[in-house]
């Protein structure tokens, strides 16, 4: 039942994604002398629908959320602006496409000599088949199998991010929101973001993720870590709190003096660092389901600790993380 509901949504969406190609952008790419990247711009296509499904959850459903019981009210809406800038940067496929020139190509040389000399990726699905026989023929087994698999390599990107000082000079543009609302996910660094998405790139080629799973997995995993920032007093209760992430399991991890230096004063640590699934700070013993809401923000940005300056527009933000990631901001 699963699958067949599955299958009839993703035929509906390459449909739909034919049209949109067809009618628009195979057009727009012959006029700009663009033939030669036809099939780049069928899968661009299909990440803009993507996108644009996601914005529209967002506003119907998120935003509908931090209307019924929002955890403070929105005092700083220019800073939200920025916000929407950043997800309407990612969301609608303009980052993925300086992805596609300036990274992919290192991957298919990377892995075009890998498969000259014999080697080639290893298939997950395949390697989990005589464990569940018969589960692994589903479409949804796969999906969930990626998921878990990208989110815990995830996990450890994010323990990256607040342990190393320079990486944290990049990640601290996301924390140094202090109002979060569902537009806060990509208020991210561009090179942070390259960082990340490069490494998830590399490692779902190397699990034999298809094309399509992919983007499947990081639309998931998008929208409901715009849920997880999103300015709504919401947990799951005592039991799928512990199973899915939550807006309150994930604004303990922005929490001022909390989310990046509970391991001291100026000192970087932390906790809640999953993005799906808190069964990883569970193992690693980084979780804290406490049942509070707290201001988020970094501590240098308090009056009585300095103040600091992480910028307020796009351009300033982007160039005060530089400064701070080589120890000059």
């Amino acid at each position: 039942m699963i699958d067949q509901l599955l299958q009839t949504f993703i035929d509906g969406f390459h449909r739909v994604q034919e049209t949109a190609f067809e009618s628009v952008i195979q057009p727009v790419a012959f006029a700009l002398g663009f033939g030669n990247l036809l099939e780049d711009g069928y899968d661009a296509t299909g990440w803009l629908l993507v996108g644009l499904l996601q914005l529209g959850v967002m506003l119907v459903v998120f935003r509908s959320l931090e209307r019924w019981r929002p955890v403070e009210p929105v005092v700083d809406r220019r800073a939200v602006r920025v916000d929407v800038i950043y997800t309407l940067l990612h969301r609608l496929g303009f980052f993925r496409l300086a992805l596609f020139f300036a990274v992919d190509p290192l991957w298919d040389l990377l892995f075009g000599t890998l498969s000259l000399h014999g080697l080639s990726s290893w298939q997950l699905d395949e390697a989990l088949a005589p464990l569940w026989p018969g589960l692994t023929d589903t479409a949804w087994f796969a999906f969930l199998a990626y998921l878990v698999v990208l989110d815990f390599i995830d996990y450890w990107l994010h323990r990256g991010q607040h342990q190393f000082g320079w990486w944290w000079g990049l990640h601290s543009l996301h924390h140094s929101q202090r109002q979060m609302t569902m537009w806060s996910d990509n208020r991210n660094h561009l090179l942070d973001d390259l960082i990340r998405d490069s490494i998830l790139v590399l490692a779902a080629r190397l699990i034999g993720i298809a094309p399509g799973q992919f983007v499947a997995v990081v639309a998931c995993t998008q929208l409901l870590e715009s849920l997880s920032h999103a300015n709504v007093r919401l947990w799951f209760g005592p039991v799928f709190e512990r199973v899915l992430v939550s807006p309150r399991f994930h604004r303990l991890h922005h929490s001022i003096g909390a989310g990046h230096e509970s391991a001291g004063r100026g000192t970087l640590g932390g906790h809640n660092f999953a993005v799906l699934f808190p069964v990883w700070d569970l193992l690693f013993r980084t979780a804290d389901f406490s049942r509070r809401y707290d201001p988020t923000g970094i501590r240098d940005q308090l009056p009585e600790e300095g103040a600091r300056d992480y910028g307020r527009g796009f351009w300033a933000q982007q160039w005060l993380g530089l400064r701070r990631m080589v120890g000059r901001g």
